[in-house]
């Protein structure tokens, strides 16, 4: 008997493998922090997978931001990866998980969300006509100014601090998500 749950627990592991494996095949994925991200899901759904962004979506949750992310949208983030966040002061993000900061959390969360569905080459294309740079209203209400350095595309908060993209256009059911190697934050 155990030998047939053995092999019931194995076929049904190969046959989300396979399901997995052929969804990703049927839909142009990028990978993100070890995990396909699927154009069919919306972006909560596919950075829940992704073990570079587990600071992100703790703090998401916190902020209790999940169901505006799983929204219609359409919505751009710019999604910082932990070693970004590792980079802030010592003891910055236990500060912010706190419960008596979840407004100054939503605020700097939904600085990295910008309305609308940007592609870097729609991001691209604005900051060309803009001279060499873009500025991208957030939902936060603040500003990111994007610009090129070659090949690469940055934004720059209001405090001066930029971060890099460092995986453009992972799309998602209600938007696209950016990796972003830095966190940005408003003019406080």
């Amino acid at each position: 008997m155990k030998s047939k749950n053995f092999l019931t627990v194995a076929f049904f592991a190969l046959t989300l493998f396979a399901t997995n494996s052929i969804l990703a095949q049927k839909e142009k994925t990028v990978t993100v922090g070890g995990a396909p991200m699927y154009p069919s899901k919306n972006i909560i759904e596919n950075a829940v997978n992704s073990k570079d962004h587990t600071t992100l979506v703790a703090a998401v949750k916190a902020a209790g931001l999940v169901e505006t992310l799983q929204g219609k949208g359409p919505f751009t983030v710019f999604a910082p990866t932990n070693e970004a966040f590792d980079k802030l002061p010592k003891g910055t993000v236990e500060t912010l998980l706190k419960p008596e900061n979840k407004k100054m959390l939503q605020t700097i969360l939904t600085y990295h969300v910008v309305a609308g569905k940007w592609n870097a080459s729609d991001i691209a294309a604005a900051i060309k006509k803009g001279g060499g740079k873009a500025t991208l209203k957030t939902v936060s209400g603040g500003i990111l100014t994007a610009w090129m350095k070659g090949a690469d595309l940055y934004i720059t908060d209001e405090n001066g601090k930029s971060a890099k993209v460092t995986i453009a256009d992972v799309n998602q059911s209600n938007g696209v998500i950016h990796v972003i190697d830095a966190v940005v934050t408003p003019k406080s």
